[in-house]
Order: structure tokens, then C-alpha cells, then sequence
């Protein structure tokens, strides 16, 4: 069984219809939601990017069955661990226990922006591995002192604290970020489906705990708009985050993706109206051991009408291929 889940993509559209969104997303029945967390857009024909902790704020209070999740925080540069600890226990506490912290070493489109400069990858690592024990030790209660390579905490303490803290989920992509998943996380995170990835997770301490996947999509009826979409907006996601993670700017990956065509973005992502390719696009997650995938619909201007297909059409589709949950 794969719970399908419905992505709000804070690049591609603004707070208010966000929220609408996954209202919507409850309505037809999406399993779970998750939610990015940018400062900037991938490309700047997305043209969104506010503040996904407000969105998500705002969600919790608009919505009563539907979990809610970040795809990915990162807690080490543009926010300090002790104020992600805060945040989520709020978030946890207004969402009444649907919450879970996604949680990853971050992207420098994002992180430059507080001038902090931006670290090699092992050493996001090691900042990550002391966030997430900070964030742990808040949501343990009481005062937290912490004296670690990366950062301090003085005298901190969380004073409105959920019952059940919200579960960790930590982003992986190669050997050693499955490794601190598994010895750290709750659940792990991927945006592809590499049974690698599961079998290190499981490896390091991770059996028997939830996967979480994510997949672009774009539904239109006209599949040949849904490719021009898609290719307009997504063309950066082939990439792999050895290289998303280092670009600075959304001309960056504007430039990096200059030579992905149409072609080459319909291969990778399932367009138009037929939904046999959407669950086509699932199952190799499903082969490779995730529990759960999130759908990214893309183009903001198109998620209603992708949520109406999705209630008639494809969420049928992809419970009657992988089990309804």
C-alpha cells in the first residue's frame, strides 16, 4: 500500500491559494500533504516564494484530516535549530498532532540569503546531525544548553509544547545522508526512487519506518500544454542535488538547464490527461520500498482543475494499482 499525497509548492504559487489548495486536496481525499520551504523560486517563471511556516499556520486552521509536512527545512544557515524546534512545536500543537518535520541540509538558492556563506557538503552534515539533536533535546522539555562545532544554545526551552512531538524526517541522496537518517530520523525523504537509497536507510537503523517520496507531475488536458508547462517550470528537477544544492540563483538554474528539452522533460515527467503514465511514474517508487509519494502538480494556475481529475480520475487509478490506503 502507497499513500499518494498532495505537494503545496510555495514556488509556484502565493499564501492565500496555497492554502485553498490543500483545502481542496483534503476534500478530494490526498492521503497527506507536505509543503517546500524556499526563500526563492527554481526558475523565475515559477514566481512565487513566501514564507511556508505562515502557509502552513494557516492550513492547520483551514483544514482538520489532512497531515501536514515540510519538504525540506533546513535548520542550519537561514534558520537556527532552536527557532525550527519553536516553530514546529507550534505548528504541531495548531495542527493538532498532523504535523511532521521534514527536515535536510539545505540548498544555497535559499541559505545565501542570510550571508553566511555557504559549506561544503560534509560539513552540512555535520550541522544537520547537531540540529537535529538540539531540536530533539527541545522537544524533550525543560532547559537545553548546547555546546556543539556548529552552534550554541543557552538556557533554551520550548514553554508551549505539544503532547506527541512531531516526527523527524530527514532528506537523503547518497551513503551518508541515508546513514544520519538512519541513525536519526523518524522517516526518511527522497525526490527519487533508488532502492539504494532505502536499502542504506535500512541499513543504518531505519527498517520499519515510513519513506516518504515526492513526484512531479502535470495534468492537462492538452498534453501538449502540460509539456510546455512543465518544461517552463520544472526543467531544473533532472538535475540531481549534487548540482540543485550548490546553484545560488534562479539564472543559475536557468542557465544550468538551458539545453533540457521539451522531449527530455516529458520523458522524465508524466504529462497530459491519460493516467496511466502517472501510475506508471509511481511504481518504481512503490518497487523500491517508499510508503508514501507526494504529487507535485506543476503550475500554480493549474491545480484545481488537476484536484477535480485527481478525485474522478487518477486518485482511483493509483489506489486500485497500489492498494487503497
Amino acid at each position: 500500500m502507497v499513500q499518494i499525497g498532495y505537494t503545496m509548492m510555495t514556488e509556484q504559487a502565493g499564501p492565500r491559494d496555497l492554502v485553498e489548495h490543500v483545502v481542496r486536496a483534503e476534500e478530494v481525499g490526498f492521503d497527506f500533504s507536505v509543503t517546500s520551504d524556499h526563500y526563492f523560486p527554481w526558475l523565475r517563471s515559477q514566481g512565487h516564494a513566501p514564507y511556508a511556516w505562515a502557509v502552513l499556520g494557516a492550513a492547520a486552521q483551514a483544514t482538520s484530516r489532512i497531515p501536514l509536512m515540510t519538504y525540506v527545512t533546513c535548520p542550519t544557515v537561514r534558520y537556527h535549530p532552536a527557532v525550527v524546534a519553536q516553530k514546529a512545536a507550534t505548528l504541531q500543537l495548531l495542527a493538532e498532532g498532523r504535523f511532521r518535520l521534514g527536515l535536510g541540509s539545505g540548498e544555497n538558492l535559499n541559505e545565501h540569503v542570510v550571508g553566511a556563506g555557504w559549506p561544503s557538503a560534509n560539513v552540512r552534515q555535520e550541522m544537520l546531525v547537531e540540529a537535529v539533536e538540539i531540536i530533539r533535546g527541545l522537544f524533550d522539555g525543560g532547559h537545553v544548553n548546547y555546546r556543539g562545532e556548529h552552534f550554541e544554545v543557552e538556557s533554551a526551552r520550548l514553554w508551549d509544547l505539544p503532547d506527541s512531538p512531531p516526527p523527524i524526517g530527514i532528506a537523503v541522496s547518497g551513503e551518508q545522508s541515508c546513514r544520519l537518517a538512519g541513525e536519526h530520523a523518524d522517516l526518511v525523504i527522497a525526490t527519487e526512487p533508488k532502492p539504494e537509497l532505502i536499502e542504506a536507510f535500512d541499513r543504518h537503523g531505519g527498517q520499519g519506518k515510513p519513506r516518504v517520496g515526492q513526484l512531479p507531475v502535470c495534468f492537462d488536458q492538452d498534453r501538449d500544454a502540460a509539456i510546455a508547462r512543465a518544461h517552463d517550470q520544472f526543467r531544473w528537477f533532472g538535475s540531481g542535488w549534487k548540482v540543485n544544492s550548490e546553484l545560488p540563483h534562479p539564472d543559475s538554474f536557468d542557465a544550468a538547464t538551458q539545453f533540457v528539452t521539451r522531449d527530455d522533460v516529458a520523458e522524465s515527467i508524466p504529462c497530459g490527461a491519460d493516467p496511466e503514465p502517472f501510475v506508471e511514474a509511481v511504481r518504481p517508487y512503490a518497487e523500491a520500498g517508499f510508503t508514501e509519494v507526494a504529487l507535485v502538480q506543476i503550475g500554480g494556475e493549474s491545480q484545481h482543475a488537476f484536484l477535480d481529475w485527481s478525485e474522478k480520475t487518477l486518485l482511483p487509478a493509483l489506489r486500485g494499482a497500489f492498494g487503497d490506503s
